[in-house]
């Protein structure tokens, strides 16, 4: 699950109290936890809908399109929008969106339509990406800027727990209840209420809670300094080319997780609440390496360590889907491993030397995040074409990508 950071350079208004502290990290460990959470139980909705309402694996695909197409959509408006009413009052904002959508799911399931699964689902992710764009700030303010890629990896970690239980949670309350005589969409009601619930509580938990004051430190002369996005771009190649790179990992990273479970049960030949299991271990392989390759990153050059996951990666998927049975599988989640230390580590090379538009530029990553959406359709569409060998090859190309930007970075840059 991918962090962005929306907003400029933050500093802190006051010295942080070690008590303010420990508050500012529990709430965000809470913030993550429900954000990695939250995002994988869409992994858990696609096979779902795709028996449900009897649909191809490219229509199934359309949660993830329009959850990852907000995104593009609206992570600017909603970065200004935390710039006026702070990040606190941003996070609480986007807990009880979020909650309202997961509220949604109710009318949703009692008229069974697909249509509205997909609007219920484009408000949570308002609320997704409206926490996303204020806790990030947070982040920047508890660690100096040398050590971004170590520490953004380590808090993605946090996120990657949620990420972990969240296939265990689908199969036992959303698959399971899956039965070949009925199309019915009851099964979500009771634990999406759940789910709102939870973050409506925390969002007003939050509300009342004393936080560390983290506000932007943009002065006004800084602003006049900054150059159009285009010519951004242009002046930074490892800003333009990482872009690309976004695109393609959260692409790869998406597409795989939601399509993992169709295909264990494909290759097994098992239920699909029995395959989504192995799901927790693909997300979990991304917790351990988050922790592990946090540790690495700040030992050695992170486009050196970004070219051998990627490349690993590639070979994973090659190796899966030319072997059969458990052996097949087990390599295709050792991707997630792989995926731990790519999104942080791309950003954080990606905004390498940009100063004062920093801001602007990590703006155009975040827009990066609709890979999700357009990878995952594609794939899907390839599926329904072919079989999994030719659908898998898109993921394959985009960790190719990846391994050419880390090389670009290591030829063109000394970071």
């Amino acid at each position: 699950m991918p962090i962005i950071n929306q907003q400029e350079p933050v500093q802190q208004t006051s010295a942080i109290s070690g008590q303010s502290l420990k508050l500012a990290l529990l709430v965000l460990a809470v913030l993550y936890f429900m954000l990695g959470f939250i995002t994988v139980l869409n992994d858990t909705l696609v096979p779902f809908f795709k028996h449900g309402f009897n649909l191809t694996y490219s229509q199934s695909s359309l949660v993830q399109f329009y959850f990852y197409l907000t995104y593009g959509l609206i992570s600017i408006p909603l970065g200004k929008l935390v710039d006026r009413i702070g990040y606190k009052k941003g996070m609480v904002f986007g807990f009880l969106v979020a909650a309202i959508g997961a509220c949604l799911f109710f009318p949703a399931a009692i008229y069974h339509k697909y249509y509205l699964f997909l609007a219920a689902l484009f408000v949570i992710a308002i609320g997704i990406v409206g926490l996303q764009v204020s806790a990030n700030p947070y982040i920047t303010a508890l660690g100096p800027a040398k050590s971004a890629a170590s520490r953004l990896t380590l808090i993605q970690g946090i996120g990657s727990l949620g990420t972990t239980l969240a296939p265990l949670f689908g199969a036992h309350f959303i698959l399971s209840k899956i039965s070949p005589d009925e199309s019915s969409s009851s099964a979500l009601i009771q634990p999406y209420l759940i789910i709102a619930s939870g973050l409506a509580l925390i969002g007003i938990i939050i509300y009342f809670m004393k936080l560390p004051d983290v506000r932007g430190s943009v002065s006004a002369h800084q602003e006049t300094e900054k150059t159009s996005l285009l010519s951004l771009i242009q002046n930074h190649p490892n800003l333009k080319f990482g872009i690309l790179a976004i695109f393609m990992y959260v692409g790869a990273e998406v597409a795989i997780g939601t399509y993992l479970t169709n295909y264990i049960a494909d290759r097994l030949a098992i239920a699909e609440s029995q395959a989504n299991y192995y799901l927790s271990f693909y997300w979990g392989g991304m917790l351990v390496g988050r922790f592990v390759g946090s540790q690495f990153l700040k030992k050695y050059k992170s486009n050196l360590i970004l070219k051998l996951v990627s490349l690993c990666a590639v070979l994973f998927i090659i190796l899966s889907l030319i072997t059969s049975g458990n052996l097949s599988i087990w390599l295709m989640i050792l991707v997630g491993v792989c995926n731990s230390i790519m999104f942080a580590t791309i950003f954080s090379l990606s905004v390498f030397g940009l100063g004062n538009q920093t801001g602007s530029g990590s703006g155009l990553l975040s827009t990066a995040i609709v890979g999700g959406a357009a990878i995952t359709y594609l794939q899907g569409a390839l599926k329904d074409a072919f079989h999994w060998e030719i659908a898998f090859i898109l993921p394959v190309l985009c960790y190719v990508i990846i391994w050419a930007y880390a090389y670009f970075i290591g030829k063109k840059y000394s970071i």
